[in-house]
């Protein structure tokens, strides 16, 4: 397999704006070896593949692989350049049946464009991969892996075909990034009263859902049901792809309870579901949707809550029956954008009007209101802390507390402005708080000398920045790289890692982010340099409790660190065609 995967390597033109590569292996769990952005060139990719040992493990759960793969490998983070228009191409490689399901996940694969060809032997289940691969052309068997020099050139000639259709003729962005994007929220009726209307309430979700553009950078769905009290099923940005957000709501049960709170479920719309960390994009100006289906009247105040909610920028749309209907007239924004039927059966009746008016609304609001909220001309930085918290910083973390403290309080923490998370780690990490939970110093502040050491062992930085490259360096988790926004990490250890850190730290500053460590005696100041995007910016101190003397020649570094924040457009590299080509191999023992 491994030799099957070099000889597939060396027919591509793996370089700086061409093809990216990706290994992926699994058994009961997926592992990158790395990903699409981590290597430049073909010595490097082949270097790496050559060096590749065995996972081992069971059962194989392709299903759950296949997932990581979309969410994880094949994303803009980690190197992928769907949004340019790069063919995405997915080969996997299978010696056996999965233990779960592959459905859902294949078909949110191939809902972003991706295309999958399988590989599998006589233990493999090849009505299974065809399944993956949905174009039974795509999936090819061999008796053993030992044969599979016998369908390379097969395999190279559909990836070309499929690169040559799917490439445009001319540079074109997959995605109209000028056309108005959505977050909308669906808040449901979930009491006693709806109880038989509920099918036809899911339906109409389902059918408003499938005329929105839901997908990455486009427009995004929550939903959350009431009654007494709210509950969000999932949140805008759980979901980037139609056909996982239609299962979810499709899968939707109903609620029940008494009474019906709609003031409540509406102050949790806003505090909870329209928030940053929710995925609402309204600081980049995206139109904040709320559509509201209410069967009957409120139990509590509505009048407060819906004024909070349109003073957010929220525009309320809202469907009531004949119990309900004065009472969602003034919920919603504009009595214009309030339906009354008699009973939600009649919901196909006005769902083509519904949809006219919130298309309207949005148009209006799109190009009478600035496309950003925030002045791009303000420096603005994006500043992780990185903690060690293992045993062996238990007496010196009052110390690094103290420290971050005192360059939080240099940092200009704002709305618009820098944005702070700290994560700590030993064997595993934990993030307290992410880039876009805090919005205010005080509370930056106020959360980090709350902060209890984390104890444990060993420590694993190796693991950690794989773990802030993955969920806090991200869009959802508050990162604003995308936009031009400085990311910076500032790393405090106080011991050498037990695993390597090359990889992940190379990883790191493939996206561009600027690692800035901090050492105590007991570190390993060559890792910390290897760590480091420039040696000379690794740090040392005796002792954490030295930390204040290093602590104006961190802020020297951290503060010059801004550029120009123009967002990054998604373009074509070149006129070459590329390819982001991703191998998934299985590493399960086979009988």
């Amino acid at each position: 397999m491994r030799d099957f995967v070099q000889r597939v390597v060396e027919k591509l033109h793996v370089d700086e704006g061409r093809d990216r590569v990706s290994v992926v292996q699994y058994s009961q769990e997926p592992e990158a070896s790395f990903y699409l952005n981590t290597y430049t060139t073909k010595e490097e990719v082949l270097e790496h593949v050559r060096g590749l040992r065995h996972k081992g493990g069971r059962p194989l759960n392709t299903g759950s692989a296949l997932q990581y793969v979309r969410d994880s490998v094949l994303s803009d983070s980690s190197g992928s350049r769907r949004l340019q228009g790069v063919p995405q191409i997915l080969i996997l490689l299978n010696g056996g049946k999965s233990s779960d399901s592959v459905d859902t996940p294949a078909s949110a694969l191939r809902e972003l464009g991706v295309k999958i060809f399988t590989i599998g032997n006589r233990y493999s289940d090849s009505r299974e991969l065809q399944r993956i691969s949905k174009e039974p052309s795509n999936a090819v068997s061999v008796s053993d892996f030992s044969d599979l020099p016998s369908v390379q050139e097969q395999l190279l000639d559909s990836v070309e075909t499929v690169v040559v259709s799917v490439t445009p003729t001319t540079p074109t962005v997959l995605v109209d990034q000028t056309a108005p994007r959505k977050d909308v929220v669906f808040l449901l009726d979930g009491s006693d009263y709806t109880r038989n209307a509920f099918p036809a309430m899911k339906d109409f979700v389902q059918r408003v859902v499938e005329k929105l553009n839901v997908m990455e950078n486009r427009d995004r769905v929550s939903v959350v049901q009431y009654s007494r009290d709210p509950e969000a099923h999932f949140y805008l940005n759980t979901y980037t792809g139609k056909e996982e957000t239609l299962d979810a709501v499709r899968a939707l049960r109903h609620k029940g309870g008494r009474p019906l709170n709609t003031g409540a479920a509406l102050q949790y719309v806003r505090d909870s579901a329209f928030s940053p960390s929710a995925g609402s994009r309204r600081q980049e100006g995206v139109p904040q949707i709320l559509i509201l289906l209410s069967g009957a009247r409120s139990s509590d105040n509505v009048d407060t809550p819906a004024t909070s909610l349109k003073e957010s920028g929220v525009l309320i749309f809202a469907i009531g029956t004949k119990n309900s209907s004065r009472e969602v007239e003034k919920i919603s924004s504009d009595p214009t954008y309030a339906q009354s039927v008699s009973d939600f059966s009649e919901l196909p009746n006005v769902q083509q009007q519904f949809l006219a008016s919130v298309n309207t609304a949005v148009l209006e609001v799109t190009q009478t209101s600035p496309p950003v909220l925030v002045d791009r001309r303000i420096p603005r930085k994006d500043v992780v802390f990185m903690l060690d918290g293992s045993d062996g910083t238990r007496n010196v973390f009052p110390a690094v507390l103290d420290f971050v403290q005192r360059v939080v309080e240099k940092l200009n923490v704002g709305e618009g402005k820098d944005r702070v998370s700290v994560v700590q780690y030993s064997r595993d990490p934990v993030a307290h708080f992410y880039l876009n939970t805090h919005s205010r110093k005080e509370d930056v502040l106020e959360n980090v000398r709350s902060l209890r050491h984390k104890g444990g062992r060993p420590l694993n930085t190796g693991a950690a920045l794989q773990y802030v490259r993955e969920n806090v360096f991200t869009a959802s988790s508050g990162s604003r790289r995308l936009e031009g926004v400085p990311q910076m990490l500032i790393l405090l250890s106080g011991g050498k890692s037990f695993d390597s850190v090359d990889a992940p730290a190379s990883a790191l500053k493939q996206l561009g982010v600027q690692i800035l460590p901090i050492g105590s005696r007991n570190s390993d100041s060559r890792e910390l340099q290897r760590i480091s995007h420039d040696p000379s910016y690794a740090m040392s101190v005796s002792d954490f409790s030295d930390l204040p003397s290093v602590q104006q020649q961190l802020l020297s570094v951290v503060s010059p660190v801004v550029v120009e924040a123009t967002p990054k457009t998604p373009t074509v590299i070149g006129k070459n065609t590329c390819v982001c080509c991703v191998f998934f191999v299985p590493c399960c023992r086979m009988m």
